[in-house]
């Protein structure tokens, strides 16, 4: 999400300077790469790079395919093969043993649903959508209709269809993907062959912290580094002010009962209680625990937090195990964290680990660290229609 908000403000920048771009996405990974299907980088014609599509081994040349592209006005899908020893020979040197497809498009300021504009209508709310990217692998001198279409979660069409024969069962791919949380790669067989990047982008991580002391300042600053949005809550209006937390989305000054109207909370959303106040902490979690979010932390030793739950249940609160299981105190991945810069890196990694579905574990213990297996292309022929005269 992060990386799709700088590329649109990249892409701004470009335009009103004047510049041409490119956009280059990964769409399909055979194997082991540093990105997996989805990365993306803006390309200027004068070599500015926004985000990335490697871990630098083939920005070099996806610059000069997508001058070529710009050039040419033509999208070109490019396939790096690093199955083989010698790909250091050709200049990538990426050793990771895997075939990356790499499709480049040009933009187009002034076309109806470019990229961007599919970008934009996704960061304009704070909903899941699904991205369509369209492409001709057993064919690279064919169309590359690239990046057309935009699934939103109430079920709208953004862009267009390149293939009418295929649209009814890319609409209902995409509404699966919508409904499941995973992303597909397919390939259509009717007449042209194409194959589609179906892909779910989720908004960015809400975090919101109550609490706003000066352990709560690292915090705030991990949080943007990854891009998540950040609000702050707390009782005491000369802790809680942008003076202190430039990089919060939001500050808010409320008692406990008044903070959660002034709040949109979903599932995408994790919670921090850290004000050092035990009134404050056990009212907002009162008001918390109903909602059922996925990770609500609490600072601070075992000891407080499980008075807090005896108190809150001795008040006829009913506390069900699947809102213990919302419950992380103390909050945090082991990680021999002291201070408090320590202890907001434990603490994010924790709800990254969460929000995920990861352990926390070391990636060297670990056979496998993706699920190519969930990333297999798959294939469907489209039945075609007899038509008979009358």
């Amino acid at each position: 999400m992060k990386e799709l908000q700088e590329i649109v403000t990249a892409f701004d920048n470009a335009y009103k300077d004047g510049k041409q771009t490119a956009l280059a996405t990964v769409v399909l990974v055979e194997g082991s790469s540093y990105r997996r299907a989805g990365a993306r980088m803006l390309i200027t014609e004068d070599g500015q790079l926004t985000g990335a599509i490697s871990g630098g081994c083939l920005e070099g040349d996806a610059l000069r395919k997508a001058r070529l592209v710009m050039a040419q006005n033509k999208p070109m899908l490019v396939t790096y093969d690093t199955t083989d020893d010698d790909d250091a020979k050709f200049g990538v040197g990426l050793g990771c043993n895997g075939i990356i497809h790499i499709l480049i498009e040009p933009i187009f300021p002034d076309k109806p649903h470019t990229p961007i504009q599919l970008f934009r209508q996704f960061l304009s709310k704070r909903a899941p959508v699904v991205l369509i990217t369209l492409f001709s692998l057993n064919d690279k001198q064919a169309a590359q209709p690239g990046t057309s279409l935009l699934l939103t979660a109430d079920e709208q069409i953004r862009g267009t269809f390149p293939d009418e024969d295929i649209k009814e069962a890319l609409l209902a791919d995409a509404k699966d993907v919508l409904k499941n949380g995973n992303s597909v790669t397919k390939t259509y067989v009717y007449g042209n062959r194409f194959t589609c990047f179906i892909e779910l982008i989720q908004p960015a991580v809400s975090l919101v912290i109550f609490g706003a002391g000066n352990d709560a300042i690292p915090l705030v600053q991990f949080a943007a580094v990854l891009g998540w949005h950040v609000t702050l809550v707390d009782g005491r209006a000369n802790y809680a002010v942008p003076e202190r937390f430039p990089l919060a989305k939001k500050i808010i000054i409320a008692k406990p009962e008044q903070a959660l109207s002034k709040i949109v909370l979903d599932d995408r959303s994790v919670v921090v209680l850290m004000t050092h106040n035990y009134n404050y902490d056990i009212a907002m979690l009162r008001e918390l625990l109903p909602i059922g979010l996925p990770y609500i932390a609490a600072l601070g030793p075992k000891k407080r937090l499980n008075r807090i739950l005896d108190e809150l249940r001795d008040e006829g609160v009913e506390i069900t195990t699947q809102q213990l299981k919302s419950i992380y105190g103390p909050a945090g991945l082991d990680i021999g964290s002291e201070n408090s810069d320590e202890i907001a890196l434990s603490v994010i990694a924790e709800m990254q680990a969460v929000l995920t579905k990861r352990s926390g574990t070391s990636l060297r213990d670990k056979p496998v660290i993706h699920n190519r297996a969930a990333e297999q292309l798959i294939e469907q022929s489209i039945p075609t229609v007899e038509i008979k005269s009358c």
